[in-house]
């Protein structure tokens, strides 16, 4: 098995605007004013819901390609629901992450219903995102000694 490291960078740059870096692409996240953000980009949830909508829709592509299926075109809604007491600390039973997301998935092409339901399934088994948040993944945390971007 070859292992490829996808890796991100990301630095605080004033108030809760934070600059993040992905090869050679610079992403602004930060949150809207009522949370005390400048609102000059998504939010990290908005990002994950992103990531998870873009991940489905590339997977879909390629899957279309690869067993040769009418699909003119993809495209996703992704909701997710967030109490923010709980990572603000405002309510300790709260829970911190999204407590539900929803996709809906569009296929403009000439399958049958079964054949779009079929499709999607095969879509969310190889969508990386939809398997790291529907599956625990290991996350390690370690604190740097030194700064992390030069």
């Amino acid at each position: 098995m070859t292992l490829k490291t996808v890796v991100v960078d990301a630095t605080q740059v004033h108030g809760l605007k934070i600059e993040t870096r992905a090869r050679h692409h610079v992403i602004v996240v930060d949150q809207p004013p009522e949370m005390g953000g400048t609102d000059t980009g998504p939010t990290p949830l908005e990002f994950l819901l992103i990531a998870l909508a873009s991940c489905l829709l590339t997977v879909g592509k390629v899957v279309a390609q690869q067993r040769g299926l009418p699909v003119r075109s993809l495209s996703a809604h992704v909701e997710g629901d967030i109490d923010p007491d709980g990572f603000l600390g405002r309510n300790p039973e709260a829970r911190i992450g999204a407590s539900q997301i929803r996709v809906r998935l569009q296929i403009d092409g000439d399958l049958s219903e079964e054949e779009k339901a079929a499709f999607v399934r095969e879509i969310e088994a190889r969508c990386p995102i939809s398997d790291n948040l529907g599956n625990p993944t290991p996350i390690r945390f370690e604190v740097a000694l030194e700064a992390l971007l030069a």
